[in-house]
């Protein structure tokens, strides 16, 4: 009688949809006035977050019982087809610009983000490629470098959207999988030196940039411009105190922080539920992460044990960055808030990765 598995981690399933269920509520609470001002329906956006977290699930639900060794043998097409649409996308006619960047596929308000597929579509791609037991990662030239090269390939083609944000995250997470699977600290810092003066490059290369990194660390010095944005956060942020003002009270929503919904949907609960809410929402990520490394150090393979270490870093550096951003630690990427802001792509494919994380907690020891 062929034996069956455990069921998932219970606390990596309870920080999920807790998280899901505050976004969920988050999102009708800050985009409701815009929702009513740009669409005459305060429920626009929170029904369309819902269909996207219906269909999250559901794919959640399939990866969640699905053998996560399977995706060994789909790992190589899966990248191809993503490298396949970041090509597409960067087609004038083809390819959808938003917030100025051209960076979606689809039409009219519906659509899908090609730089979201390829986070999840590396990781898997990493994981199969660097678990190979003749694969030697210690070797700089025939074991980092190759590697090294296809995130960079992907980087730059996300940068040429340009997703300087998106891009952060599907480098972060690569980068951890390289060091999960043995890379040598000597080449990792000599490649974070060169990573340092890259980025340097890519703000200089970009006005807007730079305006954003000056922002950063003077807001004050163009508070109608690119300081505009942490301004208004922090506003939000600071009366919140350590209740909040409560659910639906929120004034910085009402077209003084810029999409209240996505990026900064934040400060928008740091307003509303004050430190409290803040602070257990942070402590719902951190549970999340300390549970999913935990799978990824009790993995019985090293492919199971790389692919828990890249989803799981992919959550954690995207949250880093955005609640980083919100608090005014970080220059503003445009980065959403996993499972709690508003969005189709980053949500589906969120929920997706995470049942993936699931699957593999089951066969963790």
């Amino acid at each position: 009688m062929k034996q069956s598995r455990p069921a998932p981690d219970l606390w990596l399933f309870i920080c999920i949809f807790a998280l899901l269920a505050i976004g969920i509520v988050m999102v009708y609470s800050a985009g409701a006035v815009l929702a009513f001002h740009d669409y005459g329906d305060s429920f626009y956006f929170v029904k369309r977050q819902l269909l996207f977290a219906g269909l999250g699930i559901a794919a959640m639900f399939v990866t969640a019982n699905v053998d996560y060794r399977i995706w060994r043998k789909y790992a190589r097409p899966g990248l191809l087809l993503c490298f396949a649409l970041l090509i597409l996308v960067l087609i004038p006619g083809i390819g959808v610009v938003r917030g100025g960047a051209r960076s979606w596929l689809g039409i009219s308000s519906f659509g899908i983000q090609p730089s979201e597929f390829m986070k999840l579509g590396m990781i898997l791609f990493l994981s199969k490629w660097l678990s190979r037991k003749d694969y030697d990662i210690s070797s700089f030239t025939r074991g980092l470098l190759p590697p090294l090269g296809l995130i960079g390939l992907a980087f730059g083609l996300i940068m040429m959207q340009p997703d300087l944000g998106t891009g952060t995250v599907m480098l972060g997470a690569s980068l951890l999988i390289v060091f999960t699977a043995g890379a040598r600290w000597k080449h990792l810092g000599f490649l974070a030196l060169g990573g340092a003066a890259g980025f340097v490059g890519l703000i200089a290369a970009a006005p807007y940039r730079l305006k954003r990194i000056t922002a950063f660390l003077d807001p004050w010095s163009d508070p109608l411009g690119a300081g505009y944005q942490i301004i208004q956060s922090l506003y939000a942020i600071g009366p919140g105190g350590l209740g909040g003002l409560g659910l639906g009270m929120s004034r910085q929503k009402y077209s003084y922080v810029p999409e209240p919904q996505t990026d900064f949907i934040f400060s928008i609960l740091a307003e509303e539920l004050g430190f409290i809410g803040g602070l257990i929402v942070l402590l719902l990520f951190l549970v999340l992460v300390w549970r999913g490394m935990r799978v990824a150090m009790t993995m019985p393979d090293a492919f199971g044990s790389l692919l828990a270490a890249g989803i799981v870093g992919m959550v954690a550096v995207q949250v880093v960055i955005n609640i980083g951003v919100v608090i005014g630690m970080m220059p503003v990427t445009g980065i959403t808030l996993p499972l709690i802001s508003y969005g189709g792509s980053s949500l589906t494919l969120m929920l997706t990765a995470l049942g993936i994380l699931l699957n593999l907690s089951r066969y963790a020891r």
